[in-house]
């Protein structure tokens, strides 16, 4: 879809053909298409057409009723596209003054950069917070998420500005997958040179984790029970991989042995089982981190051995979402590794923004890394 920008009068933005979102209900129900004939702009805020968006397995795990979500919403909030227009002077994480016609992606959560948590460096759990693709649809704020043809980011966005060659399918999950990964990684806290990895779970963040660490200088193994996801992590980085089908213990004896160590000092679980959490921290040498990562919606009880933990001296870590500059340092990642690693294929099927319930039953699959929403 082209836009024409037929009017812009003071922060009154009107474009042709009207830009289109498409409202989610409720489990059970289809999407249904909501046109918005204008948008108003704060002098902060910027309208953005999308080129490409993905289907996060949050997105699945929403519909599919497994997280709570306030209704109607639109979904979607990884994803690349082109300024529209913007409501005033308004600038990227690099400081470049934004222009329409420029190719960005911007964060998930919109946070104020003021409050206690902002100061903390968690700005992705900000006290005013708003967040793309999971907050309710509003007058004001209609084109809330990335399942429609623009997107108005609202001041307190990061954005980035993003090269022009690499293909959208590498860019438009940079917000959430890519972002997060660097995010775990660095919750990690250690230099990942010659460290044994171990990744539990090879879908879209596990592949991404496994390529960072690997540009990184780590050795990664990774488990996964699907033969072709792990073959897949072969050609993201890593040097061996495991099935959790052999047994717990089993497979962790090959996972160590596969790079010659007793215990790995970082762990990362982006699967979201309680199996794989488990391994994850049984698999830590003394002094270990676990990063858990994969568990945001509720799951099955955990076995954690709390002895173990103590005895260890291990570290067990949280990571949700992530901060503005763990998005520019995807976007630098993804535009240096994009043709070392193939992430402009993990988008296996693209559906019109029409089909996008038919997306989402895709991703629901697990026959690819990502599916494509394209306007």
């Amino acid at each position: 879809m082209h836009t024409t920008l037929t009017a812009h009068v003071g922060k009154d933005v009107f474009v042709r053909p009207s830009p289109v979102a498409m409202v989610w209900q409720g489990p059970g129900t289809r999407h249904q298409a909501m046109a918005v004939p204008g948008v108003t702009l704060g002098s902060g805020d910027v309208l953005v057409e999308v080129e490409l968006a993905t289907v996060c397995g949050s997105d699945v795990h929403t519909v599919l009723g497994h997280r709570e979500a306030a209704t109607p919403l639109v979904l979607g909030h990884e994803q690349v596209g082109r300024v529209v227009a913007v409501g005033g002077p308004v600038t990227a994480m690099d400081g470049t003054l934004l222009v329409a016609g420029m190719r960005v992606v911007w964060s998930v959560v919109v946070s104020c950069g003021v409050c206690d948590r902002c100061s903390a460096d968690l700005q992705q759990t900000c006290r005013r917070r708003a967040t793309y693709g999971h907050d309710r649809v509003h007058r004001g704020w209609e084109l809330s998420g990335g399942f429609a043809t623009h997107v108005e980011l609202l001041e307190g966005t990061a954005i980035v500005i993003v090269g022009e060659t690499p293909p959208a399918t590498v860019f438009a999950p940079a917000s959430c997958a890519t972002a997060t990964a660097i995010a775990a990684l660095d919750a990690a806290g250690r230099d990942l040179t010659g460290t044994a990895v171990l990744v539990t779970g090879a879908g879209m963040l596990g592949l991404t984790v496994t390529a960072i660490a690997t540009d990184a200088g780590a050795r990664v193994v990774v488990s996964d029970p699907d033969p072709a996801r792990r073959s897949l992590a072969g050609r993201f980085g890593a040097v061996a991989t495991v099935d959790p089908a052999a047994g717990a213990a089993e497979h962790l004896d090959l996972a160590r042995l596969a790079v010659g160590v007793e215990g790995f000092p970082i762990a990362l679980e982006v699967s979201g089982e309680a199996s794989g959490v488990d391994a994850a921290i049984e698999a830590l040498s003394i002094g270990g981190t676990a990063v858990l990562v994969g568990s945001e919606s509720p799951g099955a009880p955990l076995g954690i051995d709390v002895e173990r933990i103590v005895r260890g001296l291990l570290t067990v870590r949280g990571v949700h979402d992530s901060r503005p500059r763990d998005l520019q340092r995807a976007v630098d990642f993804l535009t240096g590794a994009w043709r070392r690693y193939p992430f402009a294929e993990l988008v296996g099927a693209e559906f019109a923004l029409d089909d996008v319930d038919e997306a989402l039953v895709a991703a629901a699959s697990g026959a690819f890394p990502r599916v494509g929403v394209r306007p």
